[in-house]
């Protein structure tokens, strides 16, 4: 049976072509409210939507089993219900390339507005009026720019600003500092310390529990007078009630807006400002934007269709199921072992090295790296990384990520092992249908299923010291349910691997390290 493509919003014309070329039934059906597409959905394999569409849960459990995958013609995935999706079986995608050098170019147009009265000269021309004298705008040569946010699009505008002689500063807690050397620009780790210094302020992050809020009246008081403040990024990271109290009293010079609260919107408390520059969201609105956005989420939701590999999936592993079949359960145990080994060391990892052995060999490494990689940064807001982002990913974090593979797994059918400069651990499984297990850390040898929490232990060996970690942990009421001890012939240290129950509260931790003779170090491990 032919699968068919439910249509809601408008897709460029390149987009359309692709589908039918793969042999889809195209349905287009623009604008349909949630109770009409309720009625429809049922009878469709994949959706594609852009920004307007509400994929509720309502509209997702009226789906059935037949939607298989829906996409998103554009970046963000707001608009659906990724946890109702997920709990389905149905794939999210997106196109989150397609118009990130749209959007870093909107906010140079947004910038150089502000700077150079641009709208208000064009106002005033076109009422008749010629006053050049009351248009006196600022340069951009050798003033400072504050960029919030150096990803995709924040690393294209500091490219773009650099260009006019700008001086760069930047904040953002998941940006590596090769990256941002490689910009040109001088990080800060902390907010308020920028403040006072940009003359111009330009923000490219996503709306988080973090970032929603992040600018409000302390931080406007504590800009320089006269700043300039661009946003091309997501609505809620400014509060705009207060933001206008701050432009009335002129402390805010302009600033320019291409996304705003509740839009579509024409009430914004900065609609009272000639000095606002507004524009109603187009910072994707370009030919090659939406040309982009179409081809490339025709092609993935295709790819979805035809069971391969969805490289943008936001919300599943993106392997095809012959794959994950055979494969599937080390990239669990890959995540897995990144987040034990983002627990053990401090910092992030510089470098990262995947080896894959035995049957494991013949997979595709770049997937599992995917999932390692997932596991290090699962503590950090950095959405989804696949088989074709890995690398970039890591890149971005300052990781130098390899992969290898082997033949030889040790007398094992299959073994997978994460090293970085200080540390490594390796695993195997006893058959896909069970849990992955711990067969080497810091290159001591062991074979124990990590449970979802445990204490690392490496101490010089000596006699009693399990007895010391034992008492401490029982009067806590913290029970240990499995534990190994791994020795080396080369070392004189042990390492201990211990999976627990109970409350391991700080004070427990600081009882262990006061109490143990020849303690080296002890890592407390959530997984």
């Amino acid at each position: 049976m032919q699968k068919k493509v439910l249509i809601t919003e408008e897709i460029d014309p390149a987009g359309i072509s692709v589908l039918k070329t793969r042999g889809l039934d195209i349905d287009i059906q623009l604008g349909l409210n949630e109770n009409e597409l309720v009625e429809r959905i049922g009878e469709y394999d994949a959706l594609i939507v852009r920004s307007h569409t509400q994929v509720t849960k309502k509209v997702i459990d009226a789906a059935g089993d037949r939607l298989k995958i829906i996409g998103r013609a554009g970046v963000s995935v707001d608009n659906i219900d990724l946890e109702s999706a997920t709990d389905r079986g149905i794939i999210v995608c997106n196109a989150p390339n397609s118009n990130i050098m749209s959007a870093a170019e909107h906010a140079m147009a947004l910038i150089l507005s502000c700077a150079r009265n641009v709208p208000q000269a064009n106002a005033s021309m076109h009422a008749g009026e010629w006053e050049p004298g009351s248009l006196k705008g600022c340069e951009l040569y050798e003033k400072t720019l504050a960029i919030f946010g150096l990803g995709r699009v924040g690393g294209l505008v500091a490219q773009r600003a650099a260009s006019f002689g700008m001086n760069l500063i930047g904040y953002d807690p998941y940006c590596s500092k090769e990256r941002a050397a490689t910009l040109g620009v001088e990080m800060y780790e902390d907010v308020q310390d920028m403040l006072p210094l940009a003359d111009f302020i330009t923000v490219h992050m996503p709306k988080t529990a973090e970032t929603a809020g992040m600018f409000g009246p302390e931080q406007f008081a504590a800009m320089k007078d006269g700043v300039i403040i661009v946003n091309v990024s997501r609505d809620g990271i400014f509060d705009e009630k207060s933001m206008a109290d701050f432009i009335a009293a002129e402390k805010i010079r302009a600033v320019g807006f291409d996304v705003l609260e509740d839009e579509p919107c024409t009430t914004s408390p900065l609609h009272e400002f000639e000095n606002a520059v507004l524009t109603p969201h187009i910072g994707a609105v370009t030919v090659e934007a939406q040309r982009r956005a179409g081809v490339q989420i025709a092609t993935f939701v295709a790819q979805g269709l035809a069971g391969s590999i969805v490289p943008t999936a936001v919300n599943m592993s993106h392997v095809p199921p012959e794959v994950m079949d055979k494969f599937g359960p080390y990239l669990t145990a890959a995540r897995m072992m990144g987040r034990i080994i983002s627990q053990i060391e401090a910092d992030m990892p510089r470098k990262l090295s995947l080896t894959a052995r035995g049957t494991l060999a013949s997979a595709d490494v770049n997937i599992i790296l995917a999932s390692a990689l997932k596991g290090i940064l699962a503590y950090k807001n950095v959405g989804s990384v696949t088989g074709t982002n890995a690398e970039a990913v890591a890149q971005r974090h300052g990781i130098e990520a390899t992969t290898m593979t082997h033949v030889n797994a040790f007398g094992y059918d299959s073994s997978l092992s994460l090293e970085t400069a200080d540390n490594s651990i390796a695993c195997t499984l006893y058959g896909t249908d069970r849990p992955a297990r711990i067969i080497s850390l810091f290159g001591y040898s062991f074979d124990i299923e990590p449970a979802a929490q445990s204490i690392i232990l490496r101490y010089v060996d000596a006699p009693g010291r399990m007895g010391v970690i034992g008492t401490i942990l029982g009067e806590a009421g913290v029970n240990i349910t499995t534990m190994q001890i791994g020795k080396r012939d080369d070392s004189e240290s042990a390492v201990v691997y211990l999976n627990v129950e109970g409350d391991v509260n700080d004070e427990v931790l600081d009882e262990l390290r006061a109490n143990i003779d020849g303690l080296q170090n002890l890592w407390y491990v959530k997984l």
